[in-house]
């Protein structure tokens, strides 16, 4: 699975910041504030980025991309304490598809896109992905097209033509990947953001789908899909947080009313601009079906209010607790058929006091008339959680403690937001385990030969003579040692992040304990007004 996105950030926590120079777009909003990384272009490496091969099954190289989804996936999947995708089923097999969603969690909202689709993607990003030290040798590898955005260009990050002539080639590279078959997600609000709905949806994904229509019309094959997409996180910036990614219908981009020297120009390696008509009404359609794939609510408050509605509401009727995807589609049926105002005024209080002590409407006991204690059954199996976790302690500290040091230190500390702190959580664990991992095992692989003689006398055996004595058993027992550290320390970060879950149960628990008398008899108030 391969991905493309036109990813960009915005600096400012929980609430989104205009630009602190005042710069606005031609819309009159306040543009982004830029990262440090952001204002650093150098348009000469931009311009001689790898272009995407279409002729293959990977736009880009074979070997690093699969080297590279899979330490993505490994580490985008421990993230998530649980984690479910739905509507994968309703992805068409014999078409190229553009995926839309809105962006509110830096580069996991990508990964679980590009990890969940079943085809492989042409990649997009911002122009400072593939100028980044590291990050920008494996997006270079990937193929990603660099996309410079209007708060860098109004900024003077370059001239307007030398923008114009880089977005329209990425652009049209990008087009060109979707009429050949690969997957496309684009981002239609150009920024990452912490807001608690959609906000103002920009036109680049459906000019790049349309031309993408175009060229699969000048060449004679399916007309892509653009498939709506729900990216749902409970807490989008903490780890363990629960996700799910939502498939919606597919829409099937009509070629119809494309202009017939679009076609031809897009047929020739041109970039040129669809009809703006059909550009806006494609951008409103996906607006209308997008809102409601969000929180869709004015403030988090909202949100947090008709979650402990819904899990009011399930508890007085003896029915089993929500699970994240049913506690979305509970809210979002909230906002057609909202409660009385009483109801919501004291929800209210009960949301924004649990919020403020890191809990949910989960917390809530099975009578509705305080928080919950502690669960036998749940401390039994957090106690199986943690003792692997004490157990391994030694080697997650050895395997993973500068890769938590390093995330936790810039991605708390990031100039681009709280909406980019898992991806510093994210790329340091992938790259860390690439890296690092293979690195320590080397070395102490390397510490074993030497001291062999020592470690004989304490274990009482000559583990290099394990499998035989002639050299080459010899060669085959470093190496069965090597690939031994290297499955240790995996399985220490698994067990790192289940008894992280344990830990944070606990914590929980106190929280709960600290609060119960303070939030019990509005619980008892909201009980008998939905009774």
């Amino acid at each position: 699975c391969e991905f493309v996105g036109i990813m960009s950030k915005n600096k400012g926590g929980f609430t989104m910041k205009g630009g602190e120079d005042g710069a606005r777009d031609h819309n009159g909003d306040l543009l982004p504030v830029l990262s440090e990384s952001a204002t650093k272009m150098n348009y000469e490496r931009l311009v001689n980025t790898p272009l995407p091969k279409f002729n293959k099954n990977y736009p880009g190289s074979p070997f690093f991309m699969e080297v590279g989804y899979f330490g993505l996936r490994r580490n985008w999947k421990n993230q998530f304490r649980t984690l479910e995708v739905t509507g994968i089923e309703k992805i068409p097999s014999d078409r190229g598809t553009m995926c839309c969603a809105w962006h509110t969690n830096g580069l996991i909202d990508p990964a679980s896109i590009f990890l969940t689709h079943p085809k492989k993607f042409v990649v997009g990003g911002r122009h400072d992905l593939v100028t980044r030290p590291i990050l920008g040798f494996w997006a270079r590898k990937f193929a990603v097209q660099p996309v410079v955005r209007k708060a860098e260009l109004l900024r003077g990050g370059c001239s307007e033509e030398e923008a114009n002539y880089l977005n329209g080639r990425s652009l049209l590279n990008l087009a060109t990947g979707i009429s050949h078959g690969f997957g496309c997600a684009l981002f239609p609000e150009g920024t990452s953001h912490s807001e608690s709905h959609l906000i103002r949806i920009k036109t680049g994904p459906f000019r790049t789908v349309l031309a993408a229509a175009a060229q699969a019309k000048a060449s004679g094959t399916n007309s892509p899909a653009l498939i709506p997409m729900g990216l749902h996180f409970r807490t989008r910036h903490l780890f363990r947080t629960d996700c799910w990614i939502e498939y919606g219908d597919p829409i099937q981009v009509s070629n119809d009313d494309l202009p017939e020297d679009l076609v031809q120009a897009v047929k020739n390696g041109e970039w040129m601009e669809p009809p703006s008509e059909v550009v806006v009404k494609l951008r409103d359609t996906i607006e209308e079906i997008l809102s409601p794939m969000t929180p869709n609510r004015d403030t988090f408050s909202e949100v947090y209010r008709d979650g402990v509605i819904a899990h009011a509401e399930r508890k007085i009727s003896g029915e089993p607790n929500l699970t994240w995807r049913e506690e979305v589609l509970a809210v979002r049926e909230m906002k057609n058929n909202p409660r009385s105002a009483e109801v919501q005024e004291v929800a209210t209080k009960i949301g924004d006091a649990l919020d403020e002590a890191r809990l949910d409407g989960r917390d809530i006991n099975s009578k509705v008339d305080g928080l919950r204690g502690i669960s036998p059954q749940g401390a039994f199996v957090n106690l199986a959680k943690i003792i692997p976790m004490l157990v391994l302690l030694p080697t997650i500290i050895l395997g993973m403690g500068l890769q938590i040091f390093c995330a936790r230190l810039l991605g708390d500390d990031s100039d681009e937001g709280l909406d980019a702190r898992t991806t510093y959580h994210l790329l340091f664990g992938m790259f860390g385990s690439l890296f690092l991992w293979p690195i320590l095992a080397t070395i102490f692989t390397v510490i074993s030969v030497v001291f062999n003689k020592e470690l004989d006398s304490a274990l009482g055996f000559d583990w290099t003579v394990i499998i035989g004595a002639e050299m080459w058993h010899e060669v085959l027992a470093m190496i069965s040692l090597w690939v031994s550290l290297i499955v240790l320390f995996w399985l220490s970060a698994v067990s790192f992040a289940k008894g992280w879950d344990a830990v944070s149960d606990s914590a929980k628990w106190a929280r709960r304990r600290k609060i119960n008398s303070q939030i019990s008899p509005n619980l008892v108030k909201l009980r008998e007004l939905l009774k």
